[in-house]
């Protein structure tokens, strides 16, 4: 018999609205993934701890975990925590590292595990891979997707907005990086799931053509619609393909080269509009560009505080940070002169007639 259909793995319960939190307890309960609150609550500096405190009383049997900063480290830490009882689940609370440090850790140890973000900065709410450091190096690992997913708005809203609004870059990278499996397939033969494309370029027109900014919930959930839907999209095809090209390539290696220079989704956003530009598509560069300036996302070097030099090091060397993925970067093979005149004229373009 033929395959008519095929399964996709998906959290059960995503939800996204003011007061989400409060009704984790009933979560967990209803998707069977733990009747008891017999679970690890990992969290992490800022909020995490405010939010504990609020779900505790429904999970009397948790214990609460504290972890600081995204290292591998801290990850097998905390998976070595995780062994001196039988838990249910891990529920992570907080920001991308604590995220990614509690991902790491559950799928370890086989255990599911819940995504309570307080931040909207990355698509690493639900997606299937965990972005940990190790000897000062960024790597990405494959985890399991969390089983829930949980964004309360009430939470972002009190986070700091520079941290929610980069969101947004990483969300409309996605353009870029679907342009850059496209050009893979064509060049390499390399295949292409549609449905997984679809996914992810659903999450990036929605923010593209969406008239609202951070101050209105309307937006708000489109973002963080649009960051899980990012996730699901690398978990529907096993890669991170659908929502990581050039873009991601650039932004690992100024995160390499530059440390601490701005956020994931700042120089996601900052990469994919240079990789359109590469790319010579004009009207998407124009629209890309016109929605990372309405919400105040970098668009130049110096935005973040890089010199033009400094950026021209960071795109020659941004194909080494992933040898096996091929994008407008492998296909141009510019050299450092080629690739500082294309920014000169990138520069010029914004400055001239895109502002």
């Amino acid at each position: 018999m033929p395959l008519l259909a095929r399964t996709v793995m998906t959290p059960l319960a995503i939800d996204v609205r003011r007061g989400a939190v409060a009704d984790l307890g009933p979560i967990l309960a209803d998707g069977r993934i733990s009747s008891g609150g017999d679970v690890a609550v990992v969290v992490g500096p800022g909020q995490g701890e405010r939010i504990a405190e609020l779900i505790q009383p429904s999970l009397r049997s948790a214990d609460v975990f504290t972890v600081s900063g995204g290292t591998l480290e801290a990850a097998d830490d905390l998976g070595g925590k995780l062994r001196a009882r039988s838990y249910d689940a891990v529920v992570g609370i907080g920001g991308g590292k604590t995220i990614d440090v509690a991902k790491y850790a559950a799928t370890r140890r086989g255990l599911p595990m819940v995504s309570i973000a307080t931040s909207l900065a990355n698509d690493g709410i639900a997606s299937p891979v965990a972005s940990l450091v190790s000897d000062g190096i960024k790597g990405s690992y494959g985890v399991h997707i969390p089983i829930a997913v949980l964004v309360d708005l009430d939470f972002v809203e009190s986070g700091p907005e520079r941290h929610n609004r980069a969101g947004i870059g990483d969300v409309v990278s996605n353009i870029s990086a679907l342009a850059d499996w496209e050009l893979a397939r064509e060049v390499r033969g390399e295949p292409v799931d549609g449905l997984a494309a679809s996914l992810a370029r659903m999450a990036a027109e929605a923010l593209l053509s969406h008239p609202g900014d951070m101050a209105d919930d309307a937006f708000v959930t489109v973002l963080a619609e649009g960051l899980i839907a990012s996730g699901l999209a690398m978990a529907v095809c096993g890669t991170s393909r659908p929502s990581s090209g050039g873009c991601h390539e650039i932004m690992h290696a100024v995160d390499a080269l530059f440390p601490e220079t701005a956020s994931h989704g700042e120089l996601a956003g900052l990469g994919a509009l240079f990789c359109t530009w590469l790319r010579g598509d004009r009207p998407r560069f124009a629209q890309m560009s016109a929605c990372l300036a309405r919400h105040n996302l970098p668009r130049l070097p110096s935005d973040v505080g890089l010199t033009d030099d400094q950026f021209v090091r960071a795109v020659q060397f941004a194909p080494r940070t992933r040898p096996d993925r091929y994008t407008i970067l492998e296909h141009l093979d510019l050299s450092p002169e080629q690739t500082a005149q294309r920014l000169a004229d990138y520069g010029d373009a914004l400055r001239n007639h895109l502002n």
